[in-house]
């Protein structure tokens, strides 16, 4: 296939979230000058036949799926029914309407939370389905890993090239600092900055603080996304990360360190830690020559101006 053109058109479901933010961001850096973009009000991605008419209409040689609701812990464990359902009918819709319409190259995001709690670290792409999930993000993951098998199927079937991409935890500029349904980074941030303006004393985290995580860049993740569409990725799911994590207490360390909030950390043991350990094996990535390149604290300084920006008071 040939190499993408910087005309061709390509569409990014989700522009206005973190990752499809990045993603447009990515591609204009790139030089291509036809982004196509809708919001809620222009196409509700729950509606198919909407969906199915806009794809049918626009045909575009490429397709970012970026669309997701999404939240953290809290957010997935209460509100299962709308985290399944919504992610299974926006996914089902594209990526079908997409085949309708004749599009031959999707790149669907996924999340790492598809693999097994308990699976071998770090993790590779082959241990999807070789155990439990976490039971937390259950309805989420199963609706992600739905959305791989779609891909995967399609291409099996009917020769499409759309494939999948598993990010670990992101985190940076349009991420969403309310705390009833944000990641534990941005919650992270928001805390400390509040309890830093309140003068308090102590931090309060959720959980043990011995949990691992892996956390990347948004802009890193846009960068891996347009380096595999640039290769003609045809098929397949690669992990997305930057090859190493650290404890839950050191991040609130680091992001205390960022703000400026001089107290201490009080751990809350009454809430739940999730997985205990999530690290992503990105040598598929590597090997084919792309690696993340923005370090955790820079990323964390940049995502704080970014919540100082908009969301602080």
């Amino acid at each position: 296939m040939a190499v993408m053109a910087r005309s061709a058109k390509i569409y990014v479901a989700g522009h206005r979230g973190m990752a499809g933010s990045a993603l447009v961001r990515r591609l204009q850096l790139g030089g291509y000058t036809n982004i196509l973009t809708r919001t809620r009000a222009e196409l509700e991605l729950l509606d198919q036949a909407a969906v199915n008419q806009f794809l049918q209409q626009e045909k575009p040689d490429f397709i970012f799926m970026a669309a997701a609701k999404v939240g953290g812990i809290h957010a997935n464990n209460t509100l299962r029914a709308d985290f399944i359902y919504q992610n299974l009918t926006v996914e089902a819709n594209l990526i079908h309407g997409a085949h309708l319409a004749g599009v031959q190259r999707l790149c669907f995001l996924g999340s790492s939370c598809i693999y097994p709690r308990d699976c071998p670290q770090p993790i590779r792409e082959d241990y999807l389905l070789t155990g439990p999930l976490e039971p937390t993000n259950e309805p989420y993951a199963i609706a992600k890993i739905a959305g791989i098998k779609l891909c995967e199927s399609y291409h099996r079937q009917y020769g499409r090239h759309y494939f999948s991409v598993m990010p670990t935890n992101l985190y940076g500029p349009n991420d969403s600092y309310d705390l009833n349904n944000s990641h534990v980074l941005p919650a992270l941030i928001r805390k400390a900055h509040e309890a830093k303006l309140r003068g308090d004393s102590e931090l309060v985290v959720w959980g043990s603080g011995k949990p691992k995580r892996e956390f990347l860049y948004v802009d890193d993740l846009a960068d891996a996304c347009a380096f595999l569409m640039e290769k003609n990725v045809t098929e397949g799911i690669y992990n997305i990360g930057c090859g190493n994590d650290v404890t839950i207490r050191e991040l609130a360390e680091t992001v205390m360190n960022v703000t400026g909030f001089g107290g201490t950390i009080v751990f809350d043991a009454s809430k739940p830690d999730g997985t205990p350990r999530k690290l992503l094996d990105v040598s598929r990535l590597s090997e084919m020559g792309w690696q993340a390149n923005t370090p955790l604290r820079q990323g964390i300084n940049l995502a704080y101006q970014d919540f100082t920006a908009r969301c602080a008071e």
